[in-house]
């Protein structure tokens, strides 16, 4: 469970009988450097100033030196020091503020915040928002129509001024934000480290089945990592944990890599991090990267609404199969067997991108899959294809799916050609956790793709390694958060 630690100037800006967690002066905090010596609180900053260079500041400048959670952190108080540093996220809450307005919440001349509560009922999710951009335990948004997207400020509230009914919601919110969510029985093993695993509820293909989550944590506990589960709508929590493990399927524009930046400003080490996810999410991005290091992959070429098809088709052969750059899980891919057909397919897909990937059509049995972990090899696994499909998964209508077959085997029994290949392309991309696609072929083994999300079922790439396989990335985890706390000691 987090060790809350509440920071005041005084002891009656917030009393020791208005929380069940423990409350420090500022100064006691900032002169005493051991205080907390082996232990990794939630430190909640509430001084009455947070300006540059003042108590407050460096309570949570201190707070980061000693390897400490703290709200909020040096970098929220610089951006909401001043508008414009801050005005990269004015958009996205000017959204908030229409959809607010246009379902009927009430017109206002400022909005108060706590801990990602709106004290008026309606602007729910500008809290959230707000929260989301700048985690403090209580902000103040000042609306003005004539200002760009209708924000005219956002400012950080000291908590000692707040009176009466402010001050209890306030109280209120502080005591369900620091309450925790309900978690799993506690480990045998005291748990040193905190780490997120997030998963989205509503995913039909996520990258790791609930069960074998469940083993994940299991085997962590053991290792003395604590894991909890958390869900699309924990973003302001995600400073609680230590670690973060993102389990749903990532993407530019989703959750995930809100998630993902938020644990690197923190500090913490991410599987996946917001460069990998770029990188992978992107063919165009794969595609050069690949050839430019000199490893093989499928003849490719890069299509715009310019492009001469009848070349393309001509210079790839039939059939040729067509690809968005963001694709995952086989969706938006297409085989044309004809140029009328290429034509066609390519038309619908420049609806959503101005490029757009076409490969030479590569048939197998089945295609590789190489986990690489840190640079070096983690599982090796071959993937049937769909019955009477040329792909692992074939997609039916209605949303279903059904996929081919699969063989595990020890990293040692693959191809060392293919193992090779795999962890030379992974390199090119980062040191996380990565799956590298490939197929062997008469002139050699290709490249398919890099994904920075893997499939891992303890019954599917873990069929061989069981356990071992997620003892391998906790330490992976763990080794980092060792590193850090050595650097801050």
């Amino acid at each position: 469970m987090t060790e809350w630690v509440i920071l005041v100037e005084t002891m009656s800006d917030i009393s020791q009988a208005e929380t069940p967690h423990k409350v420090l002066r500022v100064s006691d905090y900032i002169s005493k450097p051991t205080l907390f010596a082996g232990r990794r609180p939630y430190i909640l900053n509430l001084s009455r100033s947070y300006s540059y260079q003042s108590e407050g500041y460096y309570a949570s400048l201190l707070a980061e030196a000693r390897g400490h959670r703290v709200s909020p952190s040096v970098q929220t108080m610089v951006e909401l020091s001043a508008k414009g540093l801050y005005a990269h996220a004015l958009p996205d809450l000017g959204e908030r503020l229409s959809e607010a307005l246009a379902k009927g919440a009430p017109k206002i001349d400022s909005l108060f915040v706590a801990f990602s509560k709106s004290e008026i009922p309606g602007y729910e999710r500008l809290a959230r928002e707000v929260s989301d951009w700048f985690r403090t335990p209580a902000l103040e948004v000042d609306f003005d129509a004539s200002a760009p997207h209708g924000i005219a400020r956002v400012r950080m509230m000291s908590p000692h001024k707040l009176k009466d009914q402010r001050r209890e919601f306030f109280l209120e919110a502080m005591g369900t934000y620091t309450s925790g969510r309900i978690s799993a029985p506690k480990p045998r093993t005291p748990a040193k480290w905190s780490l997120a695993v997030l998963v989205d509820p509503k995913e039909q293909h996520a990258p790791s089945k609930p069960a074998s989550i469940k083993r994940l944590a299991d085997v962590a506990a053991k290792m003395g990592v604590e894991v909890e589960i958390i869900d699309p709508s924990d973003l302001t929590s995600l400073a609680e944990f230590d670690a973060l493990f993102i389990r749903a399927t990532t993407a530019i524009d989703n959750f995930t890599y809100r998630f993902a930046r938020r644990a690197e400003q923190e500090g913490m080490p991410v599987i996946d991090d917001t460069h990998s996810m770029i990188r992978c999410t992107n063919k165009v991005y794969l595609k050069e990267i690949l050839e430019k290091a000199g490893l093989p992959i499928p003849r490719t070429e890069i299509l715009d609404k310019k492009t001469d098809l009848a070349a393309v088709f001509e210079l790839l052969g039939s059939p040729v199969i067509l690809k968005t750059p963001d694709g995952s899980f086989g969706n938006h891919m297409v085989k044309a067997t004809s140029l009328d057909e290429l034509k066609s397919a390519v038309k619908g897909m420049f609806d959503d991108t101005a490029l757009i990937i076409a490969q030479e059509f590569i048939p197998t049995k089945f295609d590789w899959r190489i986990g690489v972990l840190n640079g070096e090899p983690l599982y090796a696994c071959q993937y049937r294809m769909a019955r009477g499909h040329w792909q692992i998964v074939k997609h039916n209508p209605g949303g279903k799916s059904t996929e081919g077959g699969f063989t595990t085997m020890p990293v040692e029994d693959a191809p060392p050609e293919v193992v090779d290949a795999a962890v030379r392309a992974a390199r090119l991309i980062g040191e996380g956790l990565y799956g590298v696609d490939l197929k062997e072929t008469e002139k050699g083994v290709v490249i398919i793709e890099i994904n920075d999300n893997p499939s891992i079922d303890h019954d599917v790439e873990g069929a061989v390694m069981k356990d071992e396989l997620w003892r391998r990335i906790i330490s992976w985890f763990s080794t980092r958060l060792e590193e850090r706390m050595g650097r801050v000691a």
